[in-house]
């Protein structure tokens, strides 16, 4: 019996390293993540919603805590104006509110927890100086598009040297963040953070997982 124990206890050691041998949940280790975009545009703004899990308070310290599912809203205008703007989530039941302006920007931000988060598309009332508008807005992705996951393990498997200097012992120590993102078209965003705050930055294409580009920040 005790050398049944011996033997459990040995392979229960060994499972760190078996995990940094290739089977390391990365995934774990994810503190900022944007698994979504919808986007819509009228003659006046341009109106785009994010699905976010990002961990609270969000601190760029290498550590990944417990995460929120959010639901953020930017509304940017055209032409900018004194208007005041509200949104509201189309649901069973109804969420919204006033959005706040973000002088830093020029834009108007509204965020909210999220239940679930949607798929393929989103409506909303926006409401800007009393008069209301009912807004169809679509996703980013299409079924080409790489899940945060698949985009994460991409990145993982291209910087195995990077990250094995943030191993030790069979532990990760560092933190990531994931953010699928539009610009001329829809790339990911990976970022590696270690305990100092350092950041390696890398640009994937967002369905075949190529990097793109790749920049070190201390």
């Amino acid at each position: 019996m005790k050398g049944y124990f011996l033997s459990v206890l040995s392979l229960l050691l060994l499972l760190p390293a078996l995990s940094a041998c290739g089977t390391y949940d990365y995934y774990d280790h994810v503190s900022d993540e944007k698994r979504d975009i919808f986007c819509a545009e009228t003659e006046v703004y341009t109106l785009t919603v994010s699905c976010v899990r990002r961990e609270y308070p969000f601190l760029c310290d290498g550590v990944a805590a417990q995460k929120s599912d959010l639901l953020e809203a930017v509304l940017a205008e055209k032409d900018p104006s004194a208007a005041e703007y509200e949104i509201y989530f189309l649901e069973d039941v109804q969420k919204g509110g006033d959005m706040s302006f973000r002088s830093v920007t020029g834009d108007w931000f509204y965020s909210r927890t999220a239940e679930k988060f949607p798929e393929g598309s989103l409506s909303v009332r926006i409401v800007r100086d009393g008069t209301a508008e009912e807004i169809a807005l679509t996703s980013v992705k299409t079924e080409n598009t790489l899940s945060p996951e698949e985009a994460l393990k991409k990145a993982t498997d291209s910087e195995k040297d990077y990250l094995a200097k943030m191993t030790r012992g069979g532990v990760f120590y560092g933190e990531f963040h994931v953010r699928l993102l539009r610009r001329d078209k829809t790339y990911y965003y990976v970022g590696i953070v270690n305990s100092k705050g350092d950041i390696l930055s890398l640009l994937l294409d967002s369905e075949t997982g190529e990097i793109l580009a790749r920049r070190e920040r201390t």
